[in-house]
């Protein structure tokens, strides 16, 4: 029962995923075993988002590893334990709490025994930046963990590449790419069992950077976005971004931007706005700007959405009704605000 329960939110927050979204993507699903233990690697840019695109169409019913303090609050706690969100400590968590990893740890071992699958990001937090960070060995462990008490597991590990076109702007499109599966046993069979982790690491790490855009120079990372921009690249394209970036690095300016702003687009934005006014005054005036962590800006629109456009079609069709008398005039107002809405979505 709970699996099918579990099913079912997958499909509806799938469905709502594509109302929020102008496009998404996913590529190289044949790449992920069935019947194996599966552990899913992921780059991590844009905080709840990244779990849910990949919880919805991942073709497997995956476990999340996630940092502990979202568990604190009580109510949470079980809305986190249903979507399978396992807390996982950091010494910022206060350095006594690291002990309690063990615990997930052999959880984990348990779920890979039983073929289950686990996602994590190895990055160890969220980033917007359009970079692969170093790899925290936190996977490794679980790795380890798993092996000791079942050496005869047969992980693999598959790489995720989340790539947003614009993850600070709505609408926004997504592209998740699955690489190829990594067997574990490839590398720790190897004579050095320190070797074989380094080497583990580093191959997932390459993976990871063919997989989304990966902007290696930090010190030119803002000129570098800038020439990106100047040349329109569509970012849900990694392997073309990053074919781009090879030429880009021989340039020394930025280019005439390629390019323009389209009328149509602006008179499009405008109409969206003068129709859904209230919803974008309370979110710019009143939520927005309690935002401080803008990989969460995404994530907070997105719930936000969820809850208020709903409430507001009901509001607007009631007040439609009142003004008029007439249920049809509400009903053909709602629904025309409904339907422009979700062309403004799909063709911005």
């Amino acid at each position: 029962m709970k699996k099918i329960g579990y099913a079912v939110v997958q499909m509806f927050v799938g469905t709502l995923l594509w109302f929020y979204f102008k496009k998404t993507a996913h590529h190289g699903l044949e790449n992920i075993p069935k019947d194996t233990p599966v552990i899913f690697l992921s780059n991590h840019q844009n905080a709840f988002l990244d779990t849910i695109l990949i919880a919805t169409n991942c073709k497997r019913k995956p476990y999340f590893l996630t940092r502990s303090d979202v568990f604190k609050n009580t109510v949470l706690k079980g809305i986190f334990s249903f979507f399978k969100m396992i807390p996982i400590y950091r010494i910022r968590d206060g350095f006594a709490t690291l002990q309690k990893n063990q615990y997930t740890f052999d959880f984990c071992s348990s779920l890979l025994n039983k073929n289950e699958a686990l996602v994590v990001f190895p990055e160890g937090d969220h980033n917007l930046k359009r970079k692969v960070r170093p790899l925290s060995k936190g996977f490794i462990r679980i790795i380890l963990n798993a092996l000791e008490a079942n050496p005869e597991l047969n992980i693999h590990l598959v790489p995720v590449g989340v790539n947003y076109q614009a993850a600070k702007n709505f609408p926004d499109s997504a592209a998740l790419y699955y690489g190829s599966a990594i067997s574990v046993k490839e590398f720790l069979e190897q004579s050095s069992i320190n070797n074989s982790e380094q080497a583990l690491k580093n191959h997932v790490f390459k993976a990871l950077k063919n997989l989304t855009t990966h902007i290696e120079d930090d010190a030119k990372y803002a000129f570098t976005i800038q020439k990106l921009e100047a040349f329109g690249v569509d970012y849900t394209k990694p392997k073309e971004v990053n074919e781009k970036l090879l030429y880009l690095s021989s340039i020394s300016k930025i280019p005439e931007t390629i390019t323009e702003a389209n009328s149509f687009d602006l008179l499009k934005k405008w109409i969206f706005m003068a129709m859904n006014f209230p919803v974008i005054l309370v979110w710019n005036l009143l939520l927005k700007p309690k935002i401080k962590d803008l990989a969460f800006l995404s994530t907070f629109r997105f719930v936000y959405a969820v809850v208020i456009f709903p409430i507001y079609y009901i509001l607007l069709a009631l007040g439609t009704y009142l003004f008029t008398q007439d249920i049809i005039s509400g009903l053909l107002v709602t629904m025309t605000v409904f339907v422009y809405n979700l062309f403004y979505t799909k063709t911005m």
